[in-house]
């Protein structure tokens, strides 16, 4: 049974997204790119602007799940604040359309994929690319992010369905 995945790396200026259609353990993107918001707008207009293009990926792209990537804060809070308002959209969204939503940190996505949970940019595109058979890693950068979430909520999922059958299989036998 395949499953229509929507990964988003939340971000106000660009927010990447890509949609991938994974069966057990093949997948394949089905689409990706970015939005992006006016940098001199107010943050007010730019999350407007944020959830109606939002609002239209979701539309276009018809997902089944959403993977969002959780926030690292590093040294800047105050982008960090504002990349946190950013997810609140995306979020938003997602509830609105009524879609399971699951969450990953950085370095889960990074160890899912190349089983390193310190890997490169460079190594997890590199992962994204060959884990979906594309001939060159996806651009933009956001956009390779936003299915790296995508590629290990459908690893994750995966596990819970098998976690999933064999709780109810030990329940029957019972």
């Amino acid at each position: 049974m395949s499953n229509r995945i929507l990964g988003i790396d939340p971000g106000i200026g660009i927010c990447g997204f890509g949609l991938i259609e994974a069966d057990g353990a093949k997948a394949r993107a089905l689409d990706f790119g970015a939005v992006t918001t006016k940098v001199d707008a107010p943050i007010s207009s730019r999350l407007l602007e944020l959830y109606d293009s939002l609002v239209q990926v979701f539309e276009e792209t018809k997902p089944e799940m959403v993977a969002v990537e959780k926030l690292f804060f590093s040294k800047n809070i105050t982008t960090g604040i504002v990349v946190a308002e950013a997810r609140g959209i995306v979020l938003l969204v997602a509830e609105q359309k009524g879609l399971p939503v699951y969450e990953y940190t950085p370095n889960e996505i990074k160890k899912c994929l190349t089983g390193y949970g310190s890997a490169t940019k460079t190594q997890m595109e590199e992962m994204v690319r060959i884990h979906l058979g594309l001939e060159k890693k996806p651009k933009p950068d956001d956009a390779a992010d936003a299915l790296a979430v995508a590629i290990a909520c459908s690893f994750s999922y995966q596990e819970r369905q098998e976690k999933y059958k064999f709780s109810n299989s030990r329940k029957e036998k019972v």
